[in-house]
C-alpha cells in the first residue's frame, strides 16, 4: 500500500508541476518575463518539501531535454533566413564564446578567489547562450528577423564549444600534463564530424519518414524524435558533438520536403514545452536557496560583468568584419541569454569532484536567474528603442489536417510554390494532374481560396492536394518541375 501511495503522490506531483508550468507561461507573457524564471522558482519552492541533490540525474535529464529543445528549434528554423547570417552566427558560436570564456574567467579568478584555470572553467560554463532561453524568449518578440535568426543559429550551434571548453578545463585541473594541442584537434573532430553526422542522419530521417506508411499519423512525430535521439547517441559514441549533430539534423529535416510536417511540428512543440518545464524545475530543485546569499555579491558582480563587458566584447570582436551595424551588435550583445546550458554544464564539475564545484553551481545559478530577469524582460523595449523591430504577421493556423491512417490509401498533402516553380502563372485547368488527385484548397496571403479551373497559381501559394499515397512522389516532381506539367496525366 505504501508503494501505491508513493506512486500516486509522484504522479500527482508531476501533474501539478506541469500544470503550474503551463499556467505560468500566461503570467510570463503578461509580465514580459521568460517562463524559465517561473519554472526555476517552482523548483526552488518545491525544494522546501523535497530533498534532492542528485547531480547525475539532473545532468542526464538536462541533456535529454536540450536535445529535444534543439531539435524543435532546428525544425522551425528556415534556411533562407539562416544562410545570410551563418558566418556571423558561427563566429559568435566559436570566437565569441572563446572570448567571453577568457574574459569572464579572469574576472571569476579575481572575484571568487580561485585559481586561473578554475576561473576559466567557470567562464566556459557561462560562456555560451542557451537555446531553450533564446527560442522561448525571441519567439514571442518582434525583434528584427535578421537578428533573431542570428541569435537562434548562435544558440543552436555554440553548445559544442562550451561543452568542449568545460570538459577540457576540468581535465586540465585534474591532470595538468594533458596536451592542449590534442584537445584542439579533438575539437575540430567534434565539430566537423558532428556536422557531417547531422547532415547524414537528417537526410536518412527524411527519407525514412517519407517512405514508410504507419497505421496512424501519431507515430511519425515519435519516429522523428527517435531519429534526433539516435543522432545524438551516435555522435556522442563517435566523440563528435551530439548537440551540433542534432541541430544540423533538425535543420535538414525542417527544410526538406517532409511528409506529416505539421503533425511532427505540433508534437515537437508540446513535447519541447514538457521537457523545458521539467528540466528547469529539476534544476531549481538542485539549488539550495539558503546557500545563495553567501554568493550573492559575487554573483551580482559577475553577472554585471558578463552582461556589460564579456558578452559585448565577445560580440563586437567576433563580428568585427561583419555587416552588422553598431545598433545591431548592441542588441546582439544584450540578447545573449543564459539558461539551462550553463546550469547543466555546472553539474560537470560537481560530478567530477572539482573542489569548487558547489561554489560554481550556485554562482552560475545566480547568473542565469539575473540574465533571465534583466535581459529577458528588456530585449523587446531595447529593440524598439534601437529601431530594430518589425511587424511580424500572425501565422494563420492551417485548418486542414493531414489525413494519415493505415486504413486509407489517400492523404491530404500540401506544397508551397516558390518563384522558381514551373506552376507559377499557370491555370489549374492546364495542369495534367494524375488520376484521383485533386487540388482542394489554396492559401494565398493568409486567405483561403477555393480553387477553380481558371484559378492562376502564384508564387507563395500553399497548395493542398487530395490523392493516393502512391502518387505522392509524382505530385512532388510535378510541382517542382521534374515532370512536365503539360505531359499526359499519370494513370
Amino acid at each position: 500500500m505504501h508503494t501505491t501511495e508513493m506512486t500516486s503522490n509522484l504522479i500527482l506531483l508531476l501533474g501539478s508541476l506541469l500544470l503550474i508550468g503551463v499556467l505560468s507561461t500566461k503570467f510570463s507573457s503578461r509580465f514580459g518575463m521568460p517562463a524559465l524564471v517561473f519554472f526555476i522558482l517552482a523548483g526552488m519552492g518545491l525544494g522546501r518539501f523535497i530533498y534532492y541533490d542528485n547531480a547525475f540525474i539532473t545532468q542526464w535529464f538536462g541533456v535529454l531535454a536540450l536535445v529535444i529543445i534543439l531539435f524543435e528549434g532546428g525544425m522551425q528554423t528556415r534556411m533562407e533566413m539562416v544562410k545570410p547570417v551563418i558566418r556571423p552566427a558561427l563566429s559568435l558560436a566559436t570566437i565569441g564564446v572563446l572570448l567571453t570564456t577568457f574574459i569572464i574567467g579572469y574576472f571569476a579568478h579575481l572575484i571568487l578567489g580561485v585559481s586561473l584555470i578554475e576561473g576559466l572553467l567557470f567562464g566556459a560554463i557561462v560562456g555560451s547562450t542557451d537555446a531553450a532561453a533564446v527560442f522561448s524568449v525571441l519567439g514571442s518578440k518582434n525583434v528584427s528577423k535578421k537578428l533573431t535568426s542570428t541569435l537562434e543559429a548562435e544558440s543552436g550551434s555554440n553548445d559544442p564549444m562550451a561543452v568542449f571548453l568545460t570538459i577540457m578545463f576540468i581535465e586540465l585541473i585534474q591532470d595538468p600534463s594533458i596536451s592542449i594541442w590534442s584537445k584542439i584537434l579533438s575539437f575540430f573532430w567534434e565539430m566537423g564530424f558532428g556536422l557531417i553526422l547531422g547532415i547524414i542522419c537528417g537526410k536518412l530521417a527524411v527519407m525514412l519518414i517519407n517512405k514508410i506508411n504507419f497505421e496512424t499519423a501519431s507515430l511519425y512525430p515519435v519516429l522523428a524524435i527517435s531519429a534526433a535521439l539516435f543522432t545524438y547517441g551516435v555522435s556522442s559514441l563517435t566523440h563528435a558533438s551530439g548537440f551540433l549533430g542534432v541541430y544540423v539534423m533538425a535543420l535538414v529535416m525542417g527544410n526538406s520536403d517532409l511528409t506529416y510536417r505539421r503533425s511532427i511540428l505540433q508534437f515537437n512543440q508540446g513535447f519541447g514545452w514538457i521537457m523545458q518545464i521539467l528540466m528547469f524545475v529539476l534544476l531549481g530543485l538542485l539549488v539550495f536557496p539558503s546557500q545563495l546569499p553567501a554568493v550573492a555579491w559575487q554573483g551580482i558582480i559577475l553577472s554585471v560583468l558578463l552582461i556589460l563587458v564579456a558578452r559585448p566584447v565577445g560580440v563586437f570582436l567576433s563580428l568585427l568584419v561583419s555587416k552588422f551595424s553598431f545598433r545591431e551588435k548592441t542588441l546582439l550583445s544584450w540578447a545573449g541569454l543564459r539558461g539551462a546550458v550553463p546550469i547543466v554544464l555546472a553539474t560537470y564539475p560537481l560530478l567530477a569532484g572539482v573542489p569548487n564545484g558547489h561554489l560554481f553551481f550556485n554562482v552560475v545559478f545566480f547568473i542565469v536567474l539575473s540574465s533571465a530577469l534583466i535581459q529577458g524582460t528588456t530585449i523587446s523595449p531595447l529593440a524598439e528603442k534601437l529601431g530594430l523591430t518589425e511587424n511580424v504577421p500572425d501565422q494563420q493556423p492551417s485548418i486542414i489536417e493531414l489525413v494519415a491512417t493505415g486504413r486509407t490509401t489517400s492523404e491530404i498533402s500540401h506544397l508551397t510554390l516558390d518563384k522558381r516553380s514551373c506552376m507559377i502563372n499557370r491555370e489549374i485547368q492546364d495542369i495534367h494532374l494524375p488520376e484521383s488527385v485533386l487540388i482542394t484548397a489554396l492559401i494565398r496571403n493568409e486567405e483561403i481560396l477555393t480553387p477553380r479551373g481558371n484559378t492562376v497559381l502564384m508564387a507563395g501559394d500553399k497548395v493542398y492536394l487530395l490523392g493516393p499515397k502512391a502518387k505522392r512522389e509524382h505530385i512532388r516532381k510535378l510541382f517542382t518541375g521534374e515532370i512536365d506539367p503539360t505531359s499526359p496525366p499519370l494513370i
